[in-house]
């Protein structure tokens, strides 16, 4: 259910919410390193598990593939995580992992980290879209775009075009090339990880055949992605998400009304790194995932932010635009009568 967020909570939060996270802004080597070894060896070994039941079946190969995106999920906020600079307290040590996990999850360390960071300073600005967040058009936009514009957006915004193709287009394809605009720390980034993925790709092409290896490497990127893709919808896709000009964005009210708070059961939230407690990671990237549930429960102010479980995060599926004038998501209904 979404909460509201009250004036008198978003008051005091204001000028007190440095204090209520600065406890947890830091990182433990022990919880770390324990969160690297029980991410990444399951999911190594259910890779080897996958591997040798290739002799018994292929459709036994598959099914180990969920397994094993659970784990992948996982290994992405390790990757996330050292991008903020929370995981270690080492910047070395950061970006080193933060590359490694990076190649397994598909994704360029530096060009991503970038993006994402740009992403966090510029949730909920309407002028500063663009990066690192879900294309999102105003109603007004919508009904201005020309018949190919508004069906690709129609195209993008559908869940078989966010879900299905959304995961294998970002971390298979996209990724592969670095972003408009990448410096050259950016680029190196890309062209580092390519190559950790073609020799992945060439080993496990002696190993099983470069065909099996595309099936099972695809399906789990595919099942990992398109849960990741999700998590970030609902954190960002709401009705009453915070969507403002420039002139009136807040950094604290961005975080605390413009990501959400998704509760999940104890065994999701543990495969998705706690990264439901979207608002407190907003207002705080310095916050190791293991820290965030923590930071909730010990402080009830930061429970005001919008809230959803599985059930109620479904409504959220049918938005697909801003509405300046109600200050809401709405679904493409609302655009087809213009505006007087």
């Amino acid at each position: 259910m979404d909460k509201p967020l009250e004036n008198t909570n978003f008051n005091t939060l204001r000028n007190s919410w440095q204090k209520l996270v600065a406890p947890y802004q830091h990182s433990d080597l022990h919880r770390s390193l324990w969160q690297l070894a029980n991410s990444l060896i399951p999911y190594l070994a259910l890779w080897g598990l996958m591997v040798f039941s290739l002799r018994i079946s292929i459709w036994l190969s598959l099914a180990i593939t969920i397994p094993a995106a659970a784990f992948l999920m996982r290994i992405f906020i390790i990757f996330h995580d050292c991008g903020h600079g929370s995981f270690f307290k080492s910047k070395t040590a950061n970006k080193w992992v933060g590359f490694f996990v990076g190649v397994l999850v598909f994704t360029p360390g530096e060009n991503w980290w970038h993006d994402h960071a740009v992403h966090h300073a510029t949730a909920g600005n309407l002028d500063r879209r663009g990066v690192g967040d879900v294309t999102t058009m105003t109603v007004q936009e919508y009904q201005q775009s020309s018949t190919w514009k508004r069906l690709t957006y129609r195209v993008f915004r559908h869940p078989l075009g966010m879900f299905i193709v959304g995961p294998i287009m970002i971390f298979l394809i996209l990724n592969r090339v670095p972003s408009p605009g990448a410096g050259k720390r950016e680029k190196l980034s890309v062209i580092y990880t390519d190559l950790a993925i073609l020799i992945i790709f060439a080993l496990m092409s002696l190993a099983i055949g470069w065909k099996t290896y595309l099936l099972l490497q695809v399906t789990v990127s595919w099942l990992a992605g398109a849960v990741g893709v999700w998590m970030f919808y609902i954190q960002h896709q709401f009705e009453n998400v915070y969507w403002v000009r420039n002139s009136q964005w807040d950094y604290t009210l961005a975080a605390l009304k413009g990501a959400s708070c998704y509760r999940l059961p104890k065994v999701l939230q543990w495969f998705t790194g706690n990264i439901g407690f979207h608002h407190i990671h907003h207002l705080s990237p310095r916050i190791p995932n293991y820290y965030l549930e923590r930071c909730y429960n010990e402080n009830p102010l930061l429970h005001a932010a919008p809230t959803f479980n599985l059930i109620s995060g479904l409504k959220s599926l049918s938005l697909r635009l801003w509405d300046e004038q109600a200050q809401c998501m709405v679904g493409f209904r609302a655009a087809r009568v213009k505006p007087a």
